[in-house]
């Protein structure tokens, strides 16, 4: 097969490890998020019905994980290779954050020590949150050191804990009643803005600091592109604050998802064609033609399966948690 061929399956598979990462951060954002807001409540009967609303789907939701880190190492060894080198005490720490979590949602059950389980399972989520906020970063930074990508990758950091935390918020308005639907009401309005306030930060970073960044989005039809990313972003953040104000329970949750594909979809026109700004690009990092259609192959017969059984979960627990009578009072 030719360079075109080979080419165009390397970009083929750089949109595949996109729409593998939308799916993680979305399913994976919303229960992260939850862990996070635990850490703000105090009884267990607040804590029994939040980790209802995601028992039955957390742990499906982190396969997508698994896969996106599969379809790397497959796909783009060369770029794996160069991101683990740099990421390494991040990934660690996201590992060490999803072990809490998982460990705390089997152990939380426990009579005598159940409180702690319940710090554990904020706790390991904040971690699980803030080290993917730190990743993103460094990827966006082209894993560059120095003062200003620091501050960035901080920002990132933040706007990542505060987006899960949006996800989260709203995933509760869809499935929980009375004083925890409006209390997730109130913070899903906090850390909308703080996402959003932390968006604008590192949009206007990239712009003004990253040469990379400002030499891509200066392309030819990229700005433009940008642009209408840009205003479709903020009409789904107006939608969030507008049905969180009239009382909508599925309309906060939708517009949060949308708010984050957006962006994700920004985020890989910013990309394009490097894999790590500045340093890799797509087609250097990819395998040969041959595995990139082996695997070609075998995702094409896993993506309906995982994607038919998280569509089915969520068909299957749908409808509000109500949990004990006095939650949240």
């Amino acid at each position: 097969m030719d360079n075109s061929t080979h080419t165009m399956l390397a970009i083929t598979w750089f949109g595949l490890i996109g729409l593998m990462l939308v799916f993680y951060v979305v399913t994976d954002g919303f229960d992260l998020g939850i862990g996070i807001l635990s850490l703000l409540r105090k009884r267990r009967e607040d804590h029994d019905v939040m980790v209802q609303t995601i028992g039955h789907v957390w742990d499906a939701n982190e396969t997508w994980l698994v896969v996106l880190g599969g379809a790397l190492f497959g796909a783009f060894p060369a770029a794996y290779a160069m991101l683990l080198e740099d990421l390494y005490l991040p990934v660690m720490l996201l590992i060490a954050g999803l072990i809490m979590r998982g460990a705390s949602i089997e152990f939380r059950h426990s009579a005598s020590r159940g409180p702690l389980w319940d710090k554990v399972f904020g706790i390991g989520s904040l971690v699980a949150a803030g080290a993917q906020g730190v990743i993103l970063g460094k990827v966006i930074t082209g894993l560059i050191p120095g003062a200003l990508s620091g501050v960035f990758i901080a920002v990132s950091a933040v706007g990542v804990v505060a987006g899960y935390s949006l996800l989260g918020s709203t995933y509760l308005v869809k499935k929980t009643v009375g004083t925890i639907e409006q209390w997730a009401r109130r913070l899903a309005l906090l850390s909308g803005f703080v996402t959003v306030a932390a968006a604008v930060a590192l949009t206007a970073a990239t712009w003004f600091i990253s040469e990379v960044g400002h030499d891509r989005w200066t392309q030819p039809g990229v700005f433009h592109l940008l642009i209408a990313l840009g205003l479709a972003a903020a009409s789904a953040f107006a939608y969030i604050m507008a049905s969180l104000y009239l009382g909508s329970s599925n309309g906060p949750f939708r517009a949060s998802v949308a708010l984050f594909v957006l962006s994700f979809v920004g985020l890989a026109v910013s990309l394009f064609p490097d894999f790590v700004p500045g340093k890799l690009g797509i087609v250097e990092a990819a395998s040969d033609t041959s595995t990139l259609v082996f695997m070609l192959i075998g995702i094409g017969l896993l993506f309906p399966v995982m994607i038919g059984y998280n569509l089915y979960q969520y068909y299957i627990f749908r409808g509000k948690v109500v949990g004990h009578s006095h939650a949240g009072e």
